[in-house]
């Protein structure tokens, strides 16, 4: 199960509730994606997660190297796709970029 916060708007406040999610099916599996798409589409963002075989990634980005043409499209399969209201994609911003500071390294003090 996953435990997460949700903030709620309350005028200029936001609380913090905590959050169980209860897995249905194979759902409580992690599935691997490597590759990620978001569109916009009737007040919904529409978050594709999918997954690209990774001798594929490595071949397209030799060709690029060499300079050669490119493939026009690659074929790889959706793990998931996820609609978000814009509220739900500005928090899911807030807590990535928490996310990504927590992993930086400290910055060290120059005396």
């Amino acid at each position: 199960m996953a435990v997460g916060s949700n903030p709620r708007q309350n005028g200029d406040k936001s609380l913090a509730v905590n959050v169980r999610l209860k897995s249905i099916g194979d759902a409580d599996q992690p599935t691997l994606a490597n590759y990620s798409h978001v569109s916009l589409a009737q007040g919904l963002a529409y978050v594709d997660f999918g997954f690209l075989e990774p001798g594929l990634l490595g071949a397209v980005a030799q060709q690029a190297q060499k300079g050669e043409t490119l493939p026009k499209q690659l074929e790889g399969t959706r793990t998931v796709r996820v609609a978000l209201p814009i509220d739900a994609v500005i928090r899911l911003h807030q807590q990535l970029q928490q996310m990504i500071a927590s992993l930086q390294p400290p910055k060290s003090k120059l005396s």
